[in-house]
């Protein structure tokens, strides 16, 4: 861990000393490994799936449950660029979703953006939840 640029990932985590930036020094940032995420990505794929016959609201009920577990469980340590990351993903899901659930052409969520409409259905963003805990 004294080397520039090394770190390791334990439980799910990636753990390295980056430089400061309020001075000299180093600290040590604590994110989400790359596999935790692609891990995530991977179950919220399967959850909005094109197959699925439930209504738009059960899926974002679903897709809460998993977002919010996974975000208790990562909320330790600097977590809020890995949570906007994921939260990029689950808004392009949905919106692939909502466009290829039938051969009719994307029923429009009502909102300003699909931001605005995935959240007025309340969908949970992480990075609206991120503390750093540190």
């Amino acid at each position: 861990m004294k080397d520039p640029g090394s770190s390791f990932d334990f439980l799910g985590f990636t753990f390295r000393f980056d430089r400061s930036l309020y001075g000299a020094g180093r600290y040590l940032n604590i994110v989400p490994s790359a596999k935790s995420l692609k891990r995530a990505r991977e179950r919220i794929h399967a959850l909005t799936i094109r197959r699925i016959q439930k209504p738009v609201e059960e899926v974002i009920d679903h897709v809460n449950r998993f977002l919010i577990g996974w975000g208790n469980y990562f909320s330790f340590g600097y977590p809020k660029v890995s949570f906007k990351t994921l939260d990029w993903y689950v808004q392009t899901r949905f919106s692939r979703f909502m466009r290829t659930r039938s051969h009719r052409h994307c029923r429009h969520l009502a909102g300003a953006s699909l931001y605005r409409a995935l959240m007025s259905k309340g969908l949970v963003y992480l990075h609206k939840r991120a503390v750093n805990s540190l």
